[in-house]
């Protein structure tokens, strides 16, 4: 099999179960355990952000940061591709009771403008108050798609205009870093909150760290209990990511070149009627006969996500290797020469 779903389905390496077996741990509810708060320390020095704190999934963290941003009937601004709006079961109302504002971005990127002119009037009691801005990098339903840091911090200095939150939500944070070049200590200064994810790309079992100033967290640890994310000797997962940290970004950019490569193959085809833009390891592409391009793939032993409306997206990484990258193109190669 072939499987392209998601950079989510990779297995730890040998290496990174050595270092799972070899952790040092304690019951991290007490704050005791040595490589979760070595891995705390790591994530908030290198995005220069006060403090972080270890949470078992990235919705959770997203989760966390709207509740710490905000009070329950207000509201925040995000994509209309948003994460914490699409695939966040809801969370944004059920645990906050705070509704989204969705702007029409591009390729799940908005601009500063874009938030400015759906900030709610504050005076004008009659809609919710806006108090957050929710921005995400890469981009999911974007197509991994990266903003630039300009652009952050034009959105910064509308929402300090306005006295309004700014959260990223950094699912694939590390792949924008590889992609682009850009210094995490600039995530740092502009953002009141950061969640960067080590289970996509980074490929740990599990764990996404949130990091922030110190106002902000000083009740992170009582949101994430509330939310059932309070873990026992959940260093061995820290110590899978404090060992993707050192050695798995080489991966990304494996991961992006074979993305890239992906998408030239699909732009040849006659029954791709377009592919995405492809800056990361996502590829996103629209098909015209699409039973029969799903039907082919699935009988080659290809798994990848149907996206809907003819969309079918490809995920790279580093369980899918130079064989079954080789193994992919001739597959798209054959279907050429039907």
């Amino acid at each position: 099999m072939i499987d392209l779903r998601s950079d989510t389905v990779t297995k730890p390496t040998p290496a990174m179960m050595q270092a799972i077996m070899k952790a040092q741990v304690g019951d991290d509810v007490y704050k005791e355990d040595p490589t979760v708060l070595e891995l705390e320390h790591r994530i908030a020095d290198m995005l220069g952000m006060d403090q972080a704190l270890f949470f078992p999934t990235g919705t959770m963290a997203n989760q966390a940061a709207i509740k710490l941003h905000t009070k329950p009937g207000e509201q925040l601004i995000c994509d209309k591709y948003a994460h914490v709006y699409n695939y966040e079961g809801g969370g944004v109302s059920f645990n906050s009771g705070v509704s989204c504002k969705l702007v029409d971005g591009h390729r799940g990127m908005i601009t500063a403008q874009q938030v400015e002119e759906n900030i709610n009037p504050p005076d004008f009691y009659h809609s919710p108050l806006t108090s957050l801005v929710c921005l995400e990098n890469t981009t999911n339903k974007g197509g991994g798609a990266c903003y630039s840091i300009d652009t952050f911090k034009e959105i910064k200095k509308i929402t300090d205009k306005h006295g309004l939150g700014l959260h990223l939500d950094g699912a694939r944070l590390w792949n924008a870093l590889v992609a682009t070049g850009q210094n995490p200590k600039e995530y740092g200064e502009i953002f009141d909150t950061v969640s960067i994810c080590m289970s996509k790309g980074m490929g740990a079992p599990l764990g996404t760290v949130l990091a922030g100033n110190n106002e902000l967290m000083e009740n992170a640890i009582r949101v994430r209990k509330i939310l059932g994310g309070g873990m026992r000797q959940v260093g061995f997962m820290a110590a899978a990511a404090l060992h993707a940290m050192d050695h798995h970004k080489e991966f990304l950019k494996e991961d992006h070149k074979k993305a890239q490569e992906l998408a030239a193959m699909l732009q040849t085809m006659s029954i791709v009627h377009k592919v995405d833009p492809v800056e990361t390891n996502i590829i996103i592409f629209e098909v015209t006969k699409e039973q029969l391009f799903k039907e082919y793939l699935t009988k080659n032993g290809v798994i990848f996500s149907d996206m809907g409306q003819g969309k079918l997206r490809l995920v790279t990484h580093y369980d899918y290797n130079d064989v079954l990258h080789e193994q992919m193109l001739d597959i798209l190669r054959a279907f050429k020469a039907l």
